[in-house]
């Protein structure tokens, strides 16, 4: 079997890890070891950190679009369930981007999705009444 000189290969693998830790503080920018180290963390705060990123935006669109219903009288649940009802679909990106940028649009579909709530609340029908408990029978006090 022929034999395999690394040193090629070697250099290149610390030279991109060198590369990729160019910036950070102390050793953790020279020393192959301790970039190898930060750079392998720094990978996975990455990976993480795009899936936190999606969860911030949901959240903060959340917050905008809960901001512009109750300023139309409707909490984020009641907008959400008519928009549902009046077949309205639009994401919350879009939602959102309307209630900061273009507030009059945003003030005509919280309309529509108030005026879907009023509908199913009038065509559903009334619930009955709950029935009367039965009075329980009180204990007798007869001696024996």
């Amino acid at each position: 079997m022929p034999r395999v000189k690394r040193a090629v290969h070697a250099r290149k693998k610390r030279r991109k890890v060198l590369e990729q830790a160019s910036g950070y503080w102390g050793q953790k920018h020279s020393s192959y070891k301790r970039a190898k180290e930060q750079v392998e963390h720094s990978l996975v705060y990455a990976y993480r950190d795009r899936k936190v990123r999606k969860r911030t935006f949901r959240r903060l669109w959340i917050v905008r679009i809960n901001a512009a219903a109750r300023q139309e009288g409707l909490s984020y649940n009641q907008f959400a369930a008519g928009c549902r009802k009046a077949g309205i679909e639009l994401d919350r990106k879009v939602l959102a981007d309307l209630a900061v940028s273009d507030p009059a649009a945003f003030k005509a579909v919280a309309a529509r999705a108030k005026a879907a709530l009023g509908d199913a609340a009038a065509g559903a029908p009334e619930a009955a009444p709950a029935p009367e408990p039965e009075p329980t029978p009180e204990p007798s006090t007869a001696e024996s």
